[in-house]
């Protein structure tokens, strides 16, 4: 079967099957704060830990990874969801009036429901994009129950269900 046999917008519906999390990963160029909208963000290993995420050839916000080696995942809160947009949006600066910090020198999102900032252990081309192999230097988390989720093409969450 060849590349050619799968109609791209057919497989983006049925990826959009698998919900996943919702993250915003940041780095910067010098004190520019830079970072883009990221679904495709998994763990990869305990022993060492180690994060993968992948992002487009062409994104600004990898560019500035690969030359600092270094990158923050914002796992993002359903308070946050308005993030996910503005961060996914064609612009030059998508940290306008978005509380951050600094952490190891990498921008994290005020309210994240989690953030781990990562130095870049590997970086491997794969088609059109680039997966990127992180070792956590720090992390922290919130106890928020609401996550942003993205499913079906759109940014849902969920409540706990069952619970005892």
């Amino acid at each position: 079967m060849t590349d050619n046999a799968i109609d791209s917008a057919h497989f983006r519906t049925v990826m959009g099957h698998f919900a996943t999390g919702v993250t915003i990963v940041t780095s910067s160029f010098g004190q520019q704060p830079i970072g883009c909208t990221v679904n495709a963000f998994t763990s990869v290993s305990l022993h060492p830990p180690l994060v993968l995420v992948s992002l487009a050839e062409q994104s600004r916000t990898l560019a500035a990874i690969t030359t600092r080696d270094v990158f923050g995942i914002n796992m993002l809160a359903w308070r946050q969801r308005h993030l996910a947009q503005q961060f996914a949006a064609a612009s030059d600066d998508r940290f306008t009036e978005v509380p951050y910090r600094l952490e190891c020198g990498v921008p994290v999102l005020e309210g994240a429901m989690a953030a781990a900032v990562c130095e870049v252990e590997r970086a491997i081309v794969v088609a059109d994009h680039v997966l990127v192999l992180g070792r956590p230097q720090w992390f922290d988390c919130a106890d928020s129950p609401d996550p942003v989720i993205f499913f079906g093409g759109w940014y849902q969450t969920f409540s706990r269900m069952g619970e005892g």
